[in-house]
């Protein structure tokens, strides 16, 4: 994002300013969010959160012996991703070649797009930033697949390195067999234009509930990624040996199994790069992930919700209701309604939000269930948490960051 842009009436929730003034001018000044006239709702980013996250997963990373490549669709703000990449991150994952133009466009030099390449624009445009320089990595789960990408290659063009994906019966893309997998590796192999360099899946699909794993379902998780290994150990014959073998996987929930499973001996006699894509690790959340992130169920550490909506409350229009100007346009609400944290009365004052419940939102009004002892006023401020990262950022194009005493520090951009 450049700093000159301004920061003016197309900027959501952002404060009616002098004609002109640009972001840069506005957090040079580090502006308190309550007094410096936002109009809410407004999301923000806590940078100590952030930075906290940022350090428990690298430390994660370091002390596994693994790499990391965050998933940038949950963010796609080449800012955060600036951050992650600072702290230690081996690329950054994409799930579309729109996404990875992005990054591209930001300087990202490796990225990993956890996903098949079919179409013949999206594979010109990989081909072209290949040459270019740029480390590329992509699926491969078909024969069919394989055959679309030897097509649509430029004759001559650099080695395209693509993973044999492996998936669950019943879930994604992905082959579903050992024997399957060996005969798409072969078939890539085959090519001139391809070079095979490891096998990768998705194994957050298991129990997806609100709840933290069980333990029948993390051994499920654990038989799936025995599956990954041996699909791996099956193909090494045509991954060749001057490239770094890639085995990967890691969702937000299960990286904890995969670096256990994955970072263990395997039965051939060269080096293997255990790549995470964990993504919600950063922003982090008060609802889904907060139960089911590996920190402080399997791991010692822990991760901090980032972000928070804080939404004006309008209207107590009959005894227990009470109406937010918030909704769908502004908040995920995929998995878990947003969870109220504190209000901020007109004085200053905080009180926690507790008896607060939101049960319902329209577009652009969130409804609360207020018990009767709450302190809650028309006018007071209250601050919400988010359940899923992944469907949080996307409704807004430009997000401060604060620091502990809500002065704006930054701003980041989205390019969803």
């Amino acid at each position: 994002m450049s700093v000159d842009e301004l920061l003016d009436w197309q900027v959501k929730g952002a404060p009616v300013l002098p004609e002109g003034t640009s972001i840069a001018e506005f957090v040079a000044g580090k502006p308190d969010v309550f007094s410096a006239g936002f109009l809410p709702p407004l999301m923000v980013l806590r940078d100590s959160a952030l930075r906290s996250n940022l350090a428990t997963m690298a430390e994660f990373c370091r002390s596994t012996g693994t790499e990391l490549a965050p998933h940038g669709k949950t963010h796609m703000a080449p800012a955060l991703a600036a951050r992650q990449l600072a702290a230690g991150a081996w690329g950054v994952t994409v799930a579309t070649p729109s996404q990875a133009r992005v990054y591209r466009s930001c300087g990202v030099s490796r990225l990993f797009l956890a996903n098949e390449l079919v179409d013949p624009a999206a594979i010109a445009w990989v081909a072209a930033e290949v040459e270019a320089g740029l480390e590329f990595l992509c699926y491969v789960d078909s024969v069919a697949g394989v055959e679309l990408l030897a097509a649509a290659l430029p004759a001559g063009s650099r080695p395209l390195d693509v993973l044999v994906e492996v998936g669950p019966v019943g879930a994604r893309t992905g082959v579903r067999s050992v024997e399957e997998a060996v005969a798409v590796a072969r078939a890539a192999a085959a090519v001139p234009r391809l070079r095979v360099v490891g096998v990768s899946a998705y194994e957050g699909g298991f129990g997806h509930g609100p709840e933290a794993p069980d333990a029948a379902t993390q051994e499920e998780v654990r038989e799936f990624l025995r599956l990954l290994r041996s699909a791996g150990e099956a193909i090494a014959e045509v991954v060749p040996a001057d490239v770094s073998f890639i085995a990967s996987a890691g969702g937000s929930v299960y990286f904890d199994l995969v670096a256990a499973e994955l970072t263990r001996g395997w039965r051939f006699e060269r080096p293997v790069t255990v790549v995470l894509r964990s993504g919600c690790y950063l922003l982090h959340d008060d609802g889904s992930y907060l139960h089911r992130t590996p920190f402080g169920r399997t791991l010692a550490g822990k991760l901090t919700p980032s972000i928070e909506v804080w939404a004006s409350v309008l209207s107590r229009p009959e005894p227990g209701l009470a109406l937010v100007g918030m909704g769908r346009r502004d908040v995920s609400f995929d998995i878990d309604l947003p969870i109220a944290r504190t209000i901020r009365h007109s004085d200053g004052s905080t009180v926690s939000a507790t008896g607060i419940t939101v049960t319902a939102l329209n577009d652009q009004h969130g409804y609360l269930h207020v018990e009767d002892e709450s302190p809650l006023q028309v006018g007071d401020l209250v601050s919400f948490g988010i359940s899923h990262p992944c469907t949080a950022l996307d409704k807004w194009r430009f997000i401060p960051v604060v620091d502990d005493d809500y002065r704006v520090i930054e701003y980041v951009r989205t390019y969803f």
